[in-house]
């Protein structure tokens, strides 16, 4: 009988490295302001100036007057590879002190084993693709401690979370329909107990230059539309008093999959009406605040 593979496979010299870079950006106070400076100096420009035309952003005032006490999860459906970095726009157009530090789970496959994931990651994010998840099940000790940190995280407010319930990228061809909820996200609301937020985004693809391409066409905003619908805190409080098991996580995931699923038949309804909203409406990004960056400071 083959002996059992250990908890704790060894990093490679290249996984280490990028772990150590993410842990200066992520955990490290300076670093972590470097980061944000990075994000809202750079990031922000860069985005608003090549996708903001094509963004319609519904509930985005709503979200911008909250005042949780506790750091904000995002929860949204996942279509495209940037989905999470576009809805980083969104997070920047108000004073919003929830919005001050962001945190994007994702696979520690390409981000964190491959030189060019290194690059894209502090190059785009600036190391803020963190922490990573291991697919293998002999680093599952790797992902307890990623689960611990994404607790801190949640608990702090001024941070913001995203993450994705589906835990994989949806390839169907319809974007209405889900893959299942994992339970890692329920485990993670019961035991950090953040506000979560649902959203639903539909319209971007895989092709950084196509999609900025659509930015600038005729049909920017009809045939090339990217509708974000952000929806109102998950109540799962009655969740949170029972006693934590498995099933119960995979419940709470279920629950807040429900919600995005609900919003993504707002997106039906707003998209349809898309060739009758006025050129004028705030809810296009690039009519709030025309440039104007937002500034947390803290």
């Amino acid at each position: 009988m083959a002996q059992d593979a250990p908890l704790n496979r060894p990093l490679s010299r290249m996984e280490r490295f990028a772990l150590r870079f993410a842990e200066l950006a992520n955990d490290d106070p300076r670093g972590k302001w470097l980061q944000t400076r990075f994000l809202r100096g750079f990031s922000y420009t860069w985005v608003r100036a090549c996708i903001a035309q094509r963004i319609f952003a519904d509930g985005l005032d709503e979200l911008l007057d909250l005042q949780p006490e506790t750091g904000i999860m995002l929860c949204s459906n996942h279509r495209s590879f940037f989905d999470q970095y576009v809805m980083l726009l969104a997070c920047y157009m108000g004073p919003a002190a929830w919005a001050k530090h962001l945190y994007f789970p994702v696979r520690s496959n390409f981000f964190y084993d491959q030189p060019l994931g290194v690059v894209v990651n502090a190059a785009i994010a600036g190391g803020a693709m963190y922490p990573p998840i291991y697919r293998q099940a002999e680093r599952r000790a790797l992902n307890d401690d990623a689960l611990d940190r994404m607790v801190k995280i949640v608990q702090t407010p001024g941070n913001v979370l995203g993450m994705h319930p589906e835990g994989t990228r949806g390839k169907g061809p319809d974007p209405y329909t889900f893959l299942p909820a994992q339970p890692g996200v329920g485990k993670l609301a019961l035991v950090g107990r953040p506000t979560v937020i649902p959203t639903f985004i539909h319209g971007l693809g895989n092709n950084v230059a196509v999609d900025i391409a659509q930015n600038f066409t005729k049909g920017a905003r009809t045939d090339h539309a990217v509708i974000i619908v952000f929806g109102k805190p998950v109540d799962y409080s009655d969740l949170a008093a029972e006693k934590p098991r498995p099933t119960l996580y995979k419940k709470c995931a279920d629950r807040f999959m429900q919600h995005v699923k609900q919003l993504g038949e707002r997106e039906k309804e707003l998209r349809a009406q898309l060739p009758s909203l006025a050129d004028d409406d705030p809810r296009w990004l690039n009519n709030r605040g025309a440039n104007k960056l937002y500034a947390y400071e803290g």
